[in-house]
């Protein structure tokens, strides 16, 4: 099933429930890949919106509850903390898992000799190699400096 119908299945559901955590989040998923959709049948490149897509904009709005998130627990604001967490926690259920930190470290080692990459000049291609592996799975923000990091070691 696409993405787009299991979101909007979601709402429906979540309206169903009177949910309004639910409600209020999927509504701005769903405005979201309204805009997406505008701005790819509009321009020079037109094309319809498809699953990849919306990947890229959910982990956009992922991104952003995350950075919202860690400056709220900065400031102790735990009332706007526990939405953007619920947020967070429904965004992410349509993404795939990410990797954890010992994953994506043997990952990248895997990836760094099988390239024989051997400096930081290297790691475009590294990070070139693990974005065609795995796009999907891999924080590139955590896996760009610990790629680093094993290149200078």
């Amino acid at each position: 099933m696409p993405i787009r119908e299991t979101i909007e299945a979601e709402y429906k559901n979540a309206l169903k429930a009177k949910d309004k955590t639910k409600i209020s989040t999927y509504r701005l998923i769903l405005s979201s890949m309204k805009d997406l959709d505008i701005s790819n049948r509009s321009g020079p490149n037109k094309k319809e919106t498809d699953d990849e897509d919306i990947k890229k904009l959910l982990k956009k709005m992922l991104k952003q509850r995350a950075e919202s998130i860690d400056i709220y627990k900065k400031n102790n604001r735990t009332d706007l903390l526990d939405v953007e967490q619920k947020e967070y926690d429904i965004i992410a259920r349509f993404l795939p898992k990410q990797l954890g930190e010992e994953e994506t470290k043997k990952i990248c080692v895997d990836i760094i000799s099988k390239l024989g990459a051997s400096s930081v000049k290297d790691m475009g291609k590294v990070m070139g190699e693990l974005k065609k592996l795995h796009a999907d799975e891999i924080d590139f923000a955590k896996a760009g400096p610990l790629i680093k990091e094993l290149l200078n070691s």
